[in-house]
């Protein structure tokens, strides 16, 4: 019966490994929102995936905001011009950004499994759409998204 057990639990766990998926989101200078855009902004992933933030233009990085994504999750902080991966580990919201270019709103949102923290983000976001010089409204326009 132990052995059972644990070939189920070896099972289990490698099943879902299997159907863990790869997202791609492109640091860009120009994309469909205008200057300074990660393309897709808004993507919706399973706990479990991974996103891939690519360098399609130099002088991008992607970094979790300190306070804008689900209590106790994974944190990321890339280096400039440098891809990085992020392996999902918690149901929420999780917002991010390029850091030389917050000022112009370069942020996205990533929506793992149900946006369970969508209200406290909605909250929690607005000191930092503040910093904002420019496209105030861009990450306001993307949480409305987040369903």
């Amino acid at each position: 019966m132990t052995n059972k057990l644990i070939l189920t639990l070896v099972l289990t766990l490698t099943s879902s490994l299997a159907f863990a998926a790869e997202h791609t989101v492109e640091m860009k200078n120009m994309g469909t929102d205008g200057m300074m855009v990660f393309e897709p902004a808004v993507i919706n992933v399973a706990v479990g995936d991974t996103v891939n933030f690519e360098p399609t233009d130099s002088a991008h990085n992607s970094e979790s905001v300190p306070g804008l994504t689900p209590k106790g999750s994974v944190t990321w902080k890339g280096e400039m011009s440098q891809k990085i991966s992020v392996t999902i580990d918690k149901e929420g919201v999780y917002i991010y950004k390029c850091m030389p270019h917050s000022v112009l709103a370069m942020v996205g949102v990533i929506i793992a499994g149900k946006p369970t923290n969508l209200d406290e983000i909605k909250k929690s976001s607005k000191a930092l759409t503040t910093t904002f010089a420019t496209n105030n409204d861009r990450l306001n326009k993307y949480l409305s998204q987040v369903k």
